[in-house]
């Protein structure tokens, strides 16, 4: 069951998607058509999910579903991961590889390896103060709170010296 993202209570579980390169305006109105098909369907054990979805910064994508109506299962969640991976072959993007590092630069989004980031840390290139972006949030709560930080605030502090 497709709802607004803002309505979703604060302890709604998310997942962020980051893409390795912005999309178009025009990809980005396709994606949200597709994400709203998706979600409309999107089920659990028979049982609807209520979620919702936005695309952030044209790089981010992020589904929210509240769990404390049902919660999503196993078989959910692969509909999910299959329904991305999709996205990912239709787009031409990766949106599943987690070592891979967004961080602002000015008000444009950045997007390195870790190994790259590392690189970049330990020459200075990015500092504590960097902003980062920490997909590792859980609920919409953290995401609003926790999602863009300093460097030396998130899991990325490790690599700044």
């Amino acid at each position: 069951m497709l709802v607004d993202f803002n309505t979703l209570p604060e302890e709604s579980r998310v997942w962020i998607y980051q893409a390795n390169r912005s999309f178009t305006d025009a990809e980005i109105g396709e994606i949200q058509d597709k994400l709203d098909a998706f979600v409309t369907q999107w089920t659990a054990h028979g049982k609807d999910l209520q979620a919702g979805h936005t695309i952030v910064y044209k790089r981010f994508i992020v589904i929210a579903l509240n769990q404390q109506l049902n919660h999503a299962t196993g078989c959910s969640i692969d509909a999910s991961v299959r329904f991305i991976q999709q996205l990912e072959l239709d787009y031409g993007v990766d949106l599943m590889d987690k070592m891979n590092v967004s961080y602002k630069q000015g008000e444009f989004v950045a997007y390195k390896t870790l190994l790259d980031f590392k690189k970049m840390a330990k020459d200075k290139a990015v500092s504590k103060n960097t902003i980062v972006f920490n997909n590792l949030v859980t609920n919409i709560a953290e995401f609003k709170e926790n999602w863009e930080v300093p460097a030396s605030e998130s899991w990325h502090s490790r690599f700044l010296k």
